[in-house]
């Protein structure tokens, strides 16, 4: 990590609005501003050929996230091609009446449930694959779909095992079970308020599209040939046992998941298709959103690479700490927050929880806060991380779902900044402040 020059300072800040401008512009796609955009700032920062260095450490530190979302991927997109989930689709179908506002609703909830694992991809792969059948049904925007997967799994995602706490916890001696105590508020808020936006936002599309009157059955759509012959109905027990065994394993028992996704892929294939043919249909099934998956991820990680390896990140992280006068101590906490938000918007977990945050933690000590005020802080801005440009999952779900992520990241903006009062008004009533 090299010393970073006011110069190279302004040079990163330009980066980041430069970068956010073009996607949100969308005068260039995503996946060529994350390529592109931190590259030829690295060089006019004057990190020289440094900047491929820290561009291929951000790579390799995204390596376990596309063999995870690669193996999860196939797996998943294996038994959506069997029709497992064609019974949970017939039944939200028919639940939901074709009632847009019934579906909206029902996707926070359902992603507020499915999120308790802690694993965001996880929850991406089921929701969509269960659910977007329905919204391509009645019409809804696939845009409010990813919404409402996002918002009640980042409030969901503050359970202790969830990837943000979990750090927290390894950088601040607290008592998990008593942090987790005084985050429920926090975490039934966040859940509140995107059912709550869910509420409005179906309102909305129920007027703009009426309550569809249409003949519900197990199939969302009509399926094509090549469709009808991958179908397994007679093996759903089975291909409904080897996905709660596969679940199991990565959440209950810990095994890691690309080690366990890929043994599920053999023996879902194995049972499945003993025909070669079939075999390789049903892969050629994901093969398109592998390839988009892997690139926005892989051009993610460039970006990331290049603001933490170089000490942007953490210079930044300096710059926000020093503006914050002495006198504002009493409500160090509070500030916290603020600062937390922007700063856990462009890092991730890891840079953020063991670089910028024990600087905050150790100054908040200093003006006598506890541990527990300044963890819940902290904490407080995830909210915003629903629309982080540094986030691969959402680049993956983006292609997934086939939508542009400068149109998600327009749309959800407001509805976390929404959040973000709500957990601050949480962490206000646990006494953080």
């Amino acid at each position: 990590m090299e010393t970073i020059t006011n110069y190279q300072l302004i040079v990163g800040v330009v980066m980041i609005v430069v970068f956010m401008t073009a996607i949100l512009s969308r005068k260039m796609s995503a996946l060529t501003a994350l390529i592109t955009i931190p590259l030829i700032f690295g060089f006019i920062a004057g990190f020289g050929t440094s900047t491929l260095e820290f561009a291929w450490s951000g790579i390799e530190s995204v390596g376990p996230t596309v063999a995870m979302l690669v193996f999860a991927i196939t797996y998943f997109g294996v038994m959506l091609a069997t029709g497992l989930f064609d019974p949970l689709t017939g039944f939200v179908l028919k639940f939901m009446k074709g009632d847009p506002l019934r579906v909206l609703v029902g996707t926070a909830i359902m992603s507020s449930l499915l999120s308790l694992d802690g694993d965001g991809t996880t929850t991406i792969m089921i929701m969509v694959a269960a659910l977007l059948p329905v919204y391509n049904k009645l019409g809804i925007s696939r845009v409010w779909l990813a919404i409402f997967i996002i918002m009640p799994n980042g409030a969901i995602n503050l359970m202790p095992w969830g990837g943000p706490t979990a750090r927290l916890l390894a950088v601040l001696p607290i008592d998990s079970g008593a942090l987790l105590l005084r985050l429920l508020p926090m975490i039934l808020i966040g859940v509140l308020v995107s059912i709550s936006i869910a509420f409005f936002v179906g309102l909305k599309e129920r007027k703009r599209l009426g309550i569809t009157d249409i003949e519900f059955s197990a199939q969302a759509r009509q399926l094509t040939e090549d469709e009808t012959a991958l179908r397994r109905p007679k093996l759903a027990w089975f291909n409904l046992v080897l996905t709660l065994l596969v679940l199991i394993a990565i959440i209950a028992v810990g095994i890691p998941g690309p080690l366990v996704f890929p043994f599920g892929i053999a023996i879902a294939l194995i049972v499945n298709y003993r025909d070669l043919k079939l075999e390789r249909k049903a892969l050629e099934t994901v093969a398109d959103a592998l390839v988009h998956v892997v690139l926005m991820i892989l051009g993610a990680g460039i970006l990331l690479g290049i603001l933490d390896a170089s000490g942007l990140a953490a210079r930044m992280a300096e710059v926000i700490i020093s503006v914050v006068p002495a006198s504002w101590g009493g409500v160090f906490t509070f500030i916290l927050a603020l600062v937390a938000a922007p700063l856990v918007w462009i890092m991730n977990n890891d840079a953020f929880y063991f670089g910028a945050f024990p600087i905050l933690a150790e100054t908040a000590s200093l003006y006598g806060f506890s541990d527990m005020q300044i963890a819940i802080s902290s904490l407080a801005g995830q909210s915003l991380r629903g629309f982080s440009p540094v986030i691969p999952s959402l680049y993956f779900m983006a292609a997934y779902l086939k939508i542009e992520f400068s149109d998600y990241q327009k749309k959800i903006i407001l509805p976390c900044c929404i959040a973000f009062v709500g957990s601050l008004i949480a962490a206000a009533l646990v006494g953080a402040f």
